[in-house]
């Protein structure tokens, strides 16, 4: 949702030598369609169905840097998933950071027909809990990709952050 886990995990995937995914583009691939048309026609469940059965499918797979959207966290599976392949990170930003950085992307179908903000705010106080619950959190409000990518290597080393 704007917090820079695509920039990040590319950045990130790069200096450990591994590979790449981008979830969403794995349930693009999957679906053959867009993440908006998966919504428009199937419905959010459908999706969250699809994009859980990706999920698995990826992290049972290969090793490699996964970025996730938003909302994966959500269902309880997709938690316990995560968190037995690997190190769950985190990237925060603020309120206003994100809506920044997601002005005028047309691909979020969470945010269609609602104010962009109310939405914004209202899913990040439904979805804390479950980011609470990752391994590192990382605000990244001020910081560079290169510096957060940098910060998760730290802790990946067992370097003070």
């Amino acid at each position: 949702m704007g917090s820079g886990k695509s920039s990040v995990g590319r950045l990130l995937a790069q200096s450990l030598g591994l590979p790449f995914i981008d979830l969403d583009e794995v349930i693009v691939a999957a679906a053959g369609k867009t993440i908006n048309a998966v919504f428009a026609e199937e419905g959010e469940p459908a999706f969250r169905a699809l994009e859980s059965a990706c999920l698995e499918r990826v992290l049972e797979g290969a090793r490699g840097v996964i970025a996730t959207g938003g909302g994966a966290v959500v269902a309880e599976q997709n938690r316990r998933l995560m968190q037995r392949y690997g190190t769950v990170i985190n990237l925060t930003a603020s309120l206003p950071r994100l809506l920044e950085r997601l002005s005028g992307s047309e691909d979020r179908p969470l945010y269609a027909g609602e104010r962009p903000e109310e939405r914004m705010r209202r899913l990040l106080e439904e979805r804390e809990q479950f980011y609470a619950a990752a391994d590192i959190r990382i605000d990244t409000d001020a910081k560079s990709v290169e510096d957060v990518a940098a910060e998760i290597l730290r802790y990946l080393k067992g370097l003070p952050a």
